[in-house]
């Protein structure tokens, strides 16, 4: 009788103890951070999102995941970032111009031949000496919590581009920045401001003669379709930035807050590496559609954006400090 008795108590407790952890485990609630993307999910930044949403969704437990919407399905990077600032969504990748709208040191990250190499690059963004920069923009709303590489950006049009007198009456879509339109200006053009979704139309009628872009996104958007020569002026290794809402960012507990800052950085390093092995593809598939890749001479254009890169890296203490910390990791 004892032993049936105790047999029942155990069986119970073992049914309590389910339910207890049954219980446990449905006080769980994912939240899902919406991200906003303009690029297409063959994109090595849209792949290095994904991963880092599924170690940071096993590595909390579930508490965090991502929904990525690429394509600029929830709007131009402004207004998205706008969406991220009000909460709207949670987290969103912007070229690093947009950001230049609520704080002008940024620009000095974004200056034309600032970088010698991705490695050198990387080093910068993995270094931490961004990071006060990146927290200046926290009274807006949002945080910048990261960089990612988009590659050395290059003119393309319906003729190569040698010199800076063969830009001489060509718009040049570029992101709404004063200083991106600033750089085409002195490169010889005329820089024009315009959403990244605009751009194939807008050259197809004529609005528009080229758009200045990495080899990926030249690529993953057909553009070779209507502007034949890319030509390699790298002129430009501009940031994208990953941004997130400040108040859901700054109310992570600590534990998840570290996770999800370690993942970043990991993530950020991997993209790196990614990107190399994206450009290749996509030169792959350009040149089988017609595309013809230029090499050329880029000194003249160095020389002409020299008054650019004096004003941005003067334009405070900041940005100063920055751009001589910057240049002491190219040794």
């Amino acid at each position: 009788m004892k032993k049936i008795l105790l047999i029942g108590i155990l069986s119970l407790m073992g049914i309590v103890a389910g339910c207890s952890e049954k219980g446990e485990k449905e006080k769980v609630k994912t939240k899902v951070l919406k991200v906003a993307f303009n690029q297409s999910e063959n994109h090595p930044q849209y792949k290095a999102m994904r991963e880092f949403s599924d170690r940071l969704e096993k590595e909390t437990n579930g508490a965090y995941k991502l929904e990525i919407s690429p394509n600029g399905l929830l709007g131009d990077q402004r207004a998205t970032l706008e969406l991220v600032q009000s909460g709207v969504i949670q987290m969103a990748l912007v070229g690093n111009p947009v950001v230049e709208n609520f704080n002008q040191d940024f620009a000095v990250i974004g200056l034309p031949y600032l970088y010698d190499s991705l490695d050198h690059q990387k080093k910068v963004f993995l270094s931490g000496i961004l990071d006060p920069l990146f927290k200046s923009v926290s009274k807006n709303g949002f945080e910048v919590i990261g960089a990612f590489t988009a590659g050395s950006r290059c003119v393309y049009t319906d003729k190569p581009i040698m010199k800076p007198e063969d830009l001489s009456g060509y718009k040049i879509r570029v992101m709404q920045s004063d200083t991106m339109k600033k750089m085409i200006d002195l490169m010889g053009g005329v820089g024009t401001p315009m959403g990244q979704g605009e751009v194939y139309t807008a050259i197809q009628q004529g609005v528009i003669e080229g758009g200045e872009n990495n080899e990926v996104t030249y690529s993953d958007l057909k553009h070779y379709e209507v502007a034949p020569y890319f030509s390699y002026t790298n002129h430009l290794m501009i940031p994208d930035l990953i941004v997130i809402n400040e108040k859901l960012y700054n109310g992570m507990s600590q534990e998840n807050r570290k996770i999800f800052d370690r993942l970043m950085y990991e993530t950020i390093e991997k993209e790196f590496l990614a990107w190399n092995k994206n450009v290749e593809k996509a030169k792959e598939i350009a040149i089988e559609n017609g595309a013809t890749f230029v090499n050329i001479d880029i000194k003249p254009f160095q020389k002409n954006i020299e008054p650019l890169q004096e004003t941005v890296k003067n334009h405070s203490d900041v940005t100063r400090s920055i751009y001589k910390k910057v240049r002491e990791l190219a040794n």
